[in-house]
C-alpha cells in the first residue's frame, strides 16, 4: 500500500476514535404493555468539526491522499466576454463621401479611414465605449482617439476636443465639435465639413464601417483625389 494512504488511513482512524457512536437507547417499555409495541427510540450524536490540526495535517498529505479525505473546491467558470457594440460617430444623416482603402504598405498611399458628411460644430461621438488616449493637436488638427476592448481604437478629425486624455466615455458620448475642412479629403468633401474616422489595432489600419454588424451604410459618388491629397 502506498505510503500517503497508509497516512490517510491512520488519520481515518484516530479521528473516527475521537467520536465513537453511543449505543442505541432503547425505550423502556410500560410493565402492563407488550415489549414490541414500543417503537425503538435511537440517538445519535452530533459529529463535532474537524480540529485545525487535523485540517492542517491533510493539507500536508500528498496528493492524492489529502483528496480522499478533504472536500473538493468549487471551481466557477468565468462569464464571457462581452462584445463591444460600435455606432456610428455621427447623427444622422451621415454619408459616406469617401470610402476606406487599405494602403499597399506601411507608408504607402491609402485612404485611413472614412470621411463622413455633416455640418461644422456637430457633436462627433464616441462609438463605442473606452478610455480616451489621446485628445489635442497633431499638425494644428484637432484629434481624439479612444481605445476600445481588444486592443482596437477609433479616431476623429478635425475635431474640437471636449474630453482629456485618461477619461473614460460610453458609447454615443460626445468627444468633441466637428471642425470645418478636411485637408487630405478636401477634393471628396462635398459638405461644410467631413468627419475623418479611423479604426486601427496596434499598427494596422482596419475599415471602421466594419465595425457596424448591424448598419445600412449609405455611399455617395466622390472624385479621385490627386495623389498628394491622399490621407
Amino acid at each position: 500500500m502506498p505510503t500517503a494512504l497508509v497516512l490517510a488511513s491512520l488519520l481515518l482512524t484516530l479521528v473516527v476514535q475521537a467520536w465513537p457512536p453511543a449505543p442505541a437507547a432503547l425505550a423502556t417499555a410500560p410493565a402492563d404493555r407488550p415489549q414490541s409495541s414500543i417503537a425503538p427510540t435511537i440517538t445519535r450524536p452530533s459529529r463535532p468539526p474537524i480540529s485545525p490540526a487535523a485540517i492542517a495535517f491533510l493539507t500536508a498529505l500528498p496528493f492524492p491522499a489529502a483528496h480522499l479525505l478533504l472536500p473538493l473546491p468549487v471551481i466557477r467558470a468565468k462569464p464571457p466576454p462581452a462584445t463591444t457594440r460600435y455606432d456610428w460617430p455621427l447623427a444622422p444623416p451621415h454619408p459616406v463621401l469617401r470610402p476606406f482603402q487599405r494602403p499597399s504598405s506601411p507608408y504607402g498611399p491609402g485612404h485611413r479611414g472614412v470621411d463622413l458628411g455633416a455640418d461644422a460644430g456637430q457633436p462627433v461621438l464616441a462609438a463605442a465605449d473606452g478610455v480616451v488616449s489621446f485628445a489635442g493637436s497633431v499638425a494644428t488638427r484637432g484629434v481624439v482617439a479612444v481605445a476600445h476592448a481588444g486592443g482596437l481604437r477609433t479616431t476623429y478629425e478635425p475635431v474640437q476636443p471636449e474630453v482629456t486624455a485618461g477619461q473614460r466615455v460610453r458609447r454615443g458620448e460626445e468627444v468633441g465639435r466637428l471642425m470645418p475642412g478636411h485637408e487630405e479629403g478636401a477634393a471628396a468633401c462635398l459638405r461644410s465639413a467631413c468627419l475623418h474616422w479611423g479604426a486601427l489595432r496596434g499598427n494596422e489600419y482596419l475599415d471602421p464601417l466594419g465595425l457596424l454588424s448591424t448598419q445600412r451604410v449609405r455611399l455617395l459618388p466622390w472624385r479621385e483625389p490627386p495623389p498628394e491629397e491622399v490621407a
